[in-house]
């Protein structure tokens, strides 16, 4: 999805340097915790670890960091963390999913409901905008791993469901039960992606002004702010007159 690809490379770009990076790196290892706490500590052995662990170092998050991470969950840390999902609605009717892994569970509720009331949204029940999306699993390489053609190819013969090339690169999407299994074809055949995770895919876009978008992005970045969030995905679509005056 447009709004998807491109919300991702607005981040990029905008790239709050270190402070989002100490954050980013914080989330990343805190998953990588709670993975392993759930399965196997041995990334061979637990598909969702080893997932955590490729995003982590697509990242450029260091092996020392991901070692400390798989160890906590050995001593016990990260026992108390639930991961809870809330969905709401941004500027425009904006459809909005915040992934959260927290060991208090009102402090973050509290938290999340006052950010979207203040940044002109409104939190809504579970289920009110996830109609709205898939669950998906997606890998994303970078143009030079090979044109379109090369890259459909591997992507259907390694049992993904669809593929989006651009000259900015190749998303591949899969379903995400099948996200582990298809990872590893792709990476036998054009090896390490440039990203590896399970995501909300819009079904539906809203289509954002300038304006809309501006607020949207304030939204986006004060729930990211949240040590509790570990990822936000919204639904809108904008042309490129707009993206280009973010």
């Amino acid at each position: 999805m447009a709004g998807h690809s491109k919300w991702a490379n607005i981040q990029h770009r905008k790239g709050r340097q270190d402070a989002a990076r100490s954050k980013l790196f914080s989330k990343l290892s805190k998953e990588i915790t709670v993975a392993a706490k759930m399965g196997d500590p041995d990334p061979d052995k637990n598909p969702r670890l080893r997932l955590a662990v490729k995003e982590a170092k697509s990242n450029s998050v260091p092996k020392d960091v991901i070692d400390r991470a798989i160890k906590k969950s050995v001593a016990g840390e990260g026992d108390d963390y639930e991961e809870i999902r809330y969905e709401g609605y941004g500027p425009n009717g904006v459809a909005v999913i915040v992934e959260t892994m927290t060991d208090n569970r009102n402090r973050t509720a509290s938290t999340v409901r006052s950010t979207f009331s203040k940044n002109g949204g409104n939190l809504g029940e579970t289920g009110s905008v996830g109609f709205m999306f898939e669950r998906k699993g997606e890998v994303v390489y970078t143009a030079a791993v090979g044109d379109a053609d090369t890259v459909f190819e591997a992507a259907i013969e390694a049992g993904a469901e669809d593929v989006e090339s651009s000259d900015e690169g190749h998303i591949i999407w899969c379903a995400d039960t099948d996200l582990n299994d298809v990872s590893n074809a792709l990476e036998a055949a054009l090896g390490e992606s440039e990203s590896t995770k399970l995501v909300w895919k819009p079904t539906t876009t809203t289509e954002l002004g300038l304006d809309d978008m501006q607020k949207l992005m304030k939204l986006v970045d004060a729930l990211e702010d949240d040590d509790d969030v570990q990822r936000v995905t919204t639904n809108f679509e904008a042309t490129d007159e707009v993206m280009a005056q973010l």
